[in-house]
């Protein structure tokens, strides 16, 4: 008898499952990537070829197995400036850039820097991304064509419908299980508008899909210095926010699934598709958090459901179109909406009475700022936002217990942080004037962050000096006082009391120990 056919590592029926996960991503890809093509006013096949490459490519070799990458309307929106001003072969030649960049980020490994995004950014960086997903399906609403709102019998068939297939979905995910529920919903709801002949608006209306493989296509613009002076800046912010989406997606998927995913390997993944995409007449692309959900809650947790996906949405291209063409937007926009809830931390209502205030308040800017600007700019404020409270309330904890010896030597036994933040309480803890003759600061509890804590101890030497009156430190660790030598700091250091400190160096979760005196 021959065995059911199954790949390697996976069970006939995980595979099952990974595979119907990747049509159910391709089918909402669909509709996905011809709105954000139109977004940077460009040809529909520009951002459906861009959606294949990109979510190939990082599929294979991406740092986060089931994590789905496409065009994205994050990147559409600043695409669509260059594109009016000088053409979409400014774009290709843009893109490409961009996925240079990227692959020199995840050389330099910058991605491990995403782990300085705190908790209520990423909170924030969820709903507000909810909320643009929620947003965004509106535009399905409109009449194919125009911008008028539906109305009467159109408006109640597709708000029917929608509702109808987010129904399907709840009691799939319930009551059925091995098979996707989000594919589920769109085979029914297309079965039933098919069937009955329902006059509703469909994919085809957006545009037609139908298209050949793409091909390999050099950009036409001049190779020169102003063409980079015009591309750069744009490769920039686009390869900013790519990252920084793709990044945040990567943690949120490794979250859900209670799996680890490599950071610098994304970055270097995203960026070898942008540069394919680019040469293919792709839009580029990076991770979408909305597609990612729905391949996550459909079962896919391998590489074979990203690859499903792009390989069946290649087919919809060359071979399928006439078909994908009559699924009802209203299905995939139901669809859309379950991602919505699935996405939006409703957690958040509940904690945030409970949570610092300058937390609370971080969580609704970035939501709100994701909302009105981007991604990249809302978790820039956010992550400004946080150190700045963070340095705020470290600059608190500088304090200071004093005693005198018999000798009359007077210590202040130093704790807290001592950085540009807390400079100003730090010089409130001492009085040259009213010391005895000889002080000593003791660091054992205290540390030097920064060159504006050792601008401070060279400025309290020369007020004790000023006053005739001698200081010295105790206890300060090594590395702090390579940095007072390097500066040329005056003041004496007393090393005959001085422990030893455990460093630990974290290089991208390789943990060493090394021992400083």
């Amino acid at each position: 008898m021959t065995k059911p056919f199954s790949l390697p590592g996976l069970s006939l029926a995980q595979t099952r499952t990974e595979l119907l996960s990747g049509l159910t991503v391709a089918l909402a890809l669909v509709p996905e990537a011809v709105a954000f093509a139109f977004v940077a006013q460009v040809n529909p096949l520009v951002g459906l070829y861009a959606a294949f490459i990109v979510g190939l490519i990082t599929a294979v070799i991406g740092g986060r197995p089931g994590m789905i990458s496409g065009a994205t309307g994050a990147l559409a929106v600043v695409m669509v400036s260059l594109v009016v001003t000088h053409g979409v072969e400014y774009l290709f030649a843009t893109v490409v850039l961009m996925g240079i960049l990227q692959v020199l980020a995840g050389a330099l490994r910058l991605g491990k820097f995403i782990r300085m995004v705190p908790h209520p950014v990423m909170l924030g960086f969820v709903n507000g991304l909810a909320i643009v997903i929620f947003l965004a399906q509106l535009g399905q609403f409109k009449v194919p064509g125009t911008n008028d709102w539906m109305a009467g019998e159109q408006l109640t068939l597709m708000l029917g419908l929608s509702f109808l297939t987010m129904g399907i979905i709840w009691l799939g995910s319930k009551y059925i299980k091995g098979f996707p529920a989000p594919l589920l919903g769109i085979l029914a709801v297309s079965a039933l508008v098919i069937g009955l002949g329902i006059d509703i608006p469909r994919v085809g209306d957006l545009a037609t899909i139908k298209g050949g493989l793409p091909e390999f296509h050099i950009p036409i613009v001049p190779l020169n210095a102003e063409t980079l002076s015009i591309i750069f800046p744009y490769a920039v912010i686009l390869a900013a926010i790519g990252l920084i989406e793709s990044l945040l997606t990567l943690n949120l998927v490794a979250e859900l699934t209670d799996s680890k995913g490599g950071a610098s390997q994304e970055c270097f993944a995203q960026g070898t598709a942008n540069i394919v995409t680019g040469f293919f007449g792709g839009m580029g692309g990076c991770a979408m958090i909305g597609q990612s959900m729905i391949n996550v809650n459909s079962g896919g947790r391998t590489r074979l459901a990203g690859i499903a996906a792009a390989l069946f949405l290649l087919a919809f291209i060359v071979v399928g179109s006439s078909l994908i063409e009559q699924i009802p937007l209203a299905a995939l926009v139901g669809v859309m909406f379950m991602v919505v809830i699935g996405t939006f931390a409703w957690s958040s209502f509940r904690i945030i009475n409970k949570i610092p205030r300058t937390d609370a308040f971080v969580l609704v800017l970035v939501s709100g700022v994701t909302v009105i600007s981007d991604l990249a700019v809302a978790v820039v404020v956010g992550v400004i936002v946080s150190a700045l409270v963070f340095a705020w309330q470290a600059a608190k904890r500088v304090g200071a217990h004093t005693s005198v010896s018999e000798d009359n030597v007077k210590t202040y036994e130093l704790h807290g942080p001592l950085f540009f933040g807390s400079i100003a309480s730090f010089n409130e803890l001492f009085d040259p004037k009213s010391d005895p003759d000889e002080v000593i600061v003791d660091f054992l509890d205290s540390r030097v962050w920064d060159h504006s804590g050792l601008q401070a101890i060279d400025a309290l030497y020369d007020r004790y000096k000023a006053a005739g009156k001698k200081l010295r430190l105790m206890h300060l660790s090594a590395d702090c006082q390579r940095l007072l030598t390097k500066a040329g700091n005056r003041v004496e250091v007393s090393t005959l009391e001085d422990p030893e400190y455990g460093i630990a160096i974290d290089y991208e979760g390789r943990l060493e120990q090394n021992t400083a005196t």
